[in-house]
Order: C-alpha cells, then sequence, then structure tokens
C-alpha cells in the first residue's frame, strides 16, 4: 500500500475532491511539468465526461484556471477566489504559473466535451500549451477521487506501489492481510497504521500534520454552524445548520426541557456533517475525508468521539481514529474507489461512512476484528448509493446525505463493539462487491446529472445542465 494517512486527508477547498482539486492540481502539474514557459503564447483545457457534465456545479473552470495561475488546494485563499477570477476574465489575460501573460478567456479557451469521455476514468482532461513556433505541448489528466490525480497511462505505475515510496513495516493490500499483521505483531490497527507512517516521517510531523487536520475540521464545523444566507449555483438553497443549531442550543439551555429527546446528541451530530458540507458547497476550506462530497461525515463522528464519549486521552484517541479510519480508505481506495463518476455516492458516502465507524471504534479501544466488523457494516448499507447531484452541485442530496452518513457511523459502530468481531461478510468482500457494483451501475447515475434525483426534480436555472 503505497498510500498514506495524508494522500486521504487533504487540505482544499470546495465544493468536489475530484471535480475541483483536482482539476487545480492537474492544471498546475501540467505547467510545472511543461518546464519553460517563457515561449507560451496560449493554453487550452478539455474537460470530458463527468467533468463536462456537472463540471459548472462543481467549479471545474474556476479550478482549472486557479491551477493554471499557479494556485493549491491547500494554499488558496477562498475568500480571494472570485476576485481572481473576474481579474482573468476582465483582462482577458492569464498569468500561467504567476510568471507568463497569455491570453485566455474561460469562455472559448476550455472546452465542454460533453458528449464524450476519455479511456482510462470518467473524469479526463486534456490540457494543451501553445508556443510561439507554432508547436504545441498535449498531455492528459484524470481525476480519480479524493482530490487524487495521474496522467495518462500512469495509472498502473501508481497502483503498483512502485512510486518510490520507503518500504513500510506493515505492507498490506487486503484487510485479512491487516488482520494478519495485527495477530503476529499484537498490535492494533492505529499502532500499526503509526509505524507505517513513522517509515516516512518523523513522530513529530506525523501528530502535527493529524492535528492540524483535526484543527481545520473543527474550525470548518464552527464556521459552518454560524453561517447562513443562501449556497451559490442557482438552485436558491439555504444553509439551514446554523439555524438548527441555535434552536439546538437555544433548547438546551431553555428551563423548559420537557421536549428534549433521548436522540437529540444524534441530531447534533447530523448538523455538525451538514455544516461541513454546507461550507464545502460554499467553497470554503475543507479536509477531503476522503472526498469533498463525503467530507462531513469524519469530522461530524470525531468531534462526536471528542465531546460526547468522554475519552480519558481525547488527543490520542483523536489521532488513532484518524490513522484507523485513513487506513479504511486506503482499501477501498486501491480495491475499488472513491470516485463518484465511476462507482456512485458508495465510493464517496459509503466509504466515509465506513472509515467513521472504524475509526471510532479504534478510538473507543475496540480490537482489530471490531474495526473492521465496523468498516464493513458502514460500507454494506450504502451498496448501490448512486450519485445523482441536482443541478450538478454539491448540495442536493449531498448535504443531508453527510448528515444521515454520520449516523449510520456511529450505529455500526456500536453495532461492532456490542460484539466480539465475528461476523458473516468480511470487508475484503463487501469492498470487492462495491467495485462491482459500480461497474454494473449505469452511467447516469455516476455524478453525471443525466438521472436519478437530478432529473426528476426539475430546476429552472439548471435546466440547461
Amino acid at each position: 500500500m503505497d498510500m498514506s494517512v495524508f494522500d486521504l486527508f487533504k487540505i482544499g477547498i470546495g465544493p468536489s475532491s475530484s471535480h475541483t482539486v483536482g482539476p487545480m492540481v492537474a492544471a498546475r502539474r501540467f505547467l510545472v511539468e511543461c518546464g519553460e514557459l517563457d515561449t507560451a503564447v496560449g493554453v487550452e483545457v478539455g474537460l470530458y465526461g463527468s467533468l463536462a457534465l456537472t463540471g459548472i456545479g462543481h467549479a471545474t473552470d474556476k479550478a482549472v484556471i486557479l491551477g493554471l495561475m499557479g494556485e493549491t488546494p491547500q494554499g488558496c485563499d477562498p475568500q480571494a477566489v472570485d476576485d481572481q477570477l473576474a481579474e482573468v476574465e476582465l483582462d482577458g489575460v492569464i498569468r500561467l504559473l504567476g510568471t507568463k501573460d497569455v491570453p485566455f478567456s474561460a469562455k472559448t479557451n476550455i472546452i465542454w466535451n460533453k458528449a464524450s469521455s476519455l479511456p482510462e476514468h470518467p473524469n479526463g482532461m486534456r490540457f494543451t500549451l501553445k508556443l510561439a513556433d507554432g508547436s504545441a505541448i498535449e498531455r492528459i489528466f484524470y481525476s480519480v477521487g479524493g482530490g487524487f490525480i495521474h496522467a495518462a497511462g500512469e495509472s498502473h505505475v501508481r497502483q503498483s506501489g512502485s512510486g518510490g515510496t520507503a518500504p513500510i513495516r506493515f505492507p498490506f493490500d487486503t484487510m485479512d492481510q491487516l488482520l494478519g499483521h495485527g495477530r503476529a505483531s499484537g498490535m492494533s490497527i492505529p499502532q500499526m497504521l503509526r509505524a507505517n507512517e513513522l517509515q516516512r516521517m518523523t513522530e513529530q510531523e506525523l501528530d502535527e500534520g493529524l492535528d492540524k487536520i483535526w484543527h481545520v475540521m473543527r474550525d470548518c464545523i464552527a464556521h459552518g454552524l454560524v453561517t447562513g444566507g443562501q449556497l451559490p449555483g442557482g438552485l436558491n438553497v439555504k444553509r439551514r445548520a446554523a439555524n438548527l443549531w441555535k434552536q439546538a442550543v437555544d433548547a438546551k439551555n431553555s428551563d423548559n426541557r420537557a421536549n428534549d429527546l433521548p436522540h437529540d446528541a444524534l441530531h447534533q451530530v447530523s448538523l455538525y456533517a451538514m455544516a461541513v458540507n454546507e461550507e464545502n458547497a460554499a467553497g470554503g476550506r475543507v479536509v477531503t475525508a476522503p472526498t469533498n462530497g463525503a467530507a462531513g461525515i469524519i469530522p461530524a463522528v470525531l468531534r462526536y468521539y471528542a465531546e460526547d464519549c468522554r475519552p480519558s486521552d481525547p488527543v490520542k484517541g483523536v489521532r488513532e481514529f484518524m490513522l484507523t479510519a485513513a487506513g479504511i480508505g486506503m482499501l477501498c481506495k486501491k480495491n475499488a474507489s472513491i470516485s463518484g463518476a465511476e462507482i456512485g455516492c458508495q465510493g464517496e458516502v459509503g466509504v466515509a461512512c465506513a472509515m467513521a465507524a472504524a475509526g471510532l471504534v479504534a478510538a473507543l479501544g475496540g480490537s482489530n476484528e471490531q474495526i473492521e466488523n465496523a468498516a464493513e457494516i458502514g460500507i454494506e448499507h450504502h451498496l448501490g448509493m448512486t450519485c445523482d447531484p441536482i443541478g450538478g452541485l454539491v448540495q442536493i442530496p449531498c448535504i443531508e446525505r453527510n448528515g444521515m452518513g454520520a449516523i449510520k457511523a456511529i450505529t455500526a459502530a456500536s453495532l461492532a463493539l456490542k460484539g466480539d468481531g465475528t461476523h458473516f461478510v468480511s470487508l475484503d468482500d463487501v469492498i470487492e462487491t462495491m467495485r462491482q457494483t459500480g461497474a454494473d451501475m449505469q452511467d447516469k447515475y455516476k455524478e453525471t446529472s443525466l438521472g436519478g434525483l437530478a432529473i426528476h426534480v426539475v430546476t429552472v436555472n439548471h435546466a440547461a445542465c
């Protein structure tokens, strides 16, 4: 397994890891790898498949422009994006990697190829750099989910683990292998994942990185719980988390507690998740976990753990949660997919639910077998979930789906912790089932907005999308 916890958890911006973060990274990488830009006279970007069909709603065009300008998902300022893009369109010029000006207009230099796809993945991009001597440099990239990208022909090399990473202490390609390492070593899954990461970095670097990710997640929840208004994109969707959170806080502080219900704590968890995904839909700062479309589930369950589960050592518990969750995400990405455009929302919300469930069990001291059981339950009950965003926007049903996914994760963890780890369906089996289900799923249900809710809910402003 040649992935790190920081491959699964990446700081970026909304609204999509595959349609925003990935294209931004690909655009910048293309120009960096082109080398000298002094003789450049123009640049063109062709978007294909799901990127073309839902790219407007996912801000793919904006992300590509920012990437060509040299911005990175973790480095760009969400508050400055609109001004940066407006300046490019007003001047008719883009400064490639911040150094070379060439003529540019999003209307003519970004081509939306809605009727065709590139061969290796539904999220394909073709970049062309035009040079003064009449020649051109062209390269194809794919955004394969969770902010991961690869160039054409590069996929097999990356997946084979020959990317030049240091050998890890506990190599695993399946959960069965990881469980075997645990039995042989007597170590827990988070301990083994930590040992693997320490082959790449120091303990201080690892812990500081994990703490930073958690800090950004907490800030995202906090901002989402106090920010109202309307989400961009034309659906006129109102942000609900802040108002519902205020109602919950007011009720808790009221002298009249007659209407309190036992499940109010879980209601709060769903609001944490919705707050994150409203921030994501607004283009705010989020952590890919493992995707932007499913970014609310893990932060919500983490906050539930830290505040409601009364941990004796919350810092250690949060770190173990994240390491374990990342391990589950690695297995899902390697053996199936975390791309909604490839296997539907089961690969996004379903995987995030499994990651959160496993992480919660680990943080609460569960056994390796209970961790595996929780992850299996989390995915099993999302099998077949389609990706059908209305208007191509990461709003409906995505925001509520995160709230529901967080609750399912807690339920899965609870079921696993009450058992002894023995269960009928293995995590490896359910991941393979998810892969096959995605392969059998019609393309119109995989982030194209050509089926499901996307066509059965008529929207005036997005009739052309």
